[in-house]
């Protein structure tokens, strides 16, 4: 079920990367971060069609790699949390999807 206390909303871009499908923000309407919003997420293609969640990061050098530093994390450091969030976000993406379709 839904929860009444984050929104999320999808922003097409008509110039973006080619299996960038849109991005996402959650906004917070209750609780002490209520009138903010998180933003940042986006929901790309793969080439056979599936769709993934991405999360607000900053990448940086070490040595010769780059890598990730994901803003949103779970608070016990396991993937759990960050795997519902991405699952939520997608379901209210096809949600929205095949609402848009009826």
């Amino acid at each position: 079920m839904p929860s009444t206390d984050v929104k999320i909303t999808f922003v097409k871009h008509e110039n973006g990367p080619e299996r960038l499908l849109c991005d996402a923000d959650l906004q917070f309407m209750e609780g002490t971060l209520a009138g903010l919003k998180l933003v940042g997420f986006s929901l790309w293609s793969t080439p056979e069609g599936d769709v993934f969640v991405t999360f607000p990061s900053r990448a940086f050098g070490a040595g010769s790699d780059r890598r990730y530093f994901d803003y949103l994390r779970s608070t016990d450091g396991t993937p759990a949390a960050t795997k519902a969030m991405k699952a939520t976000i997608l379901a209210a993406y096809k949600a929205q999807a095949a609402e848009q379709v009826a």
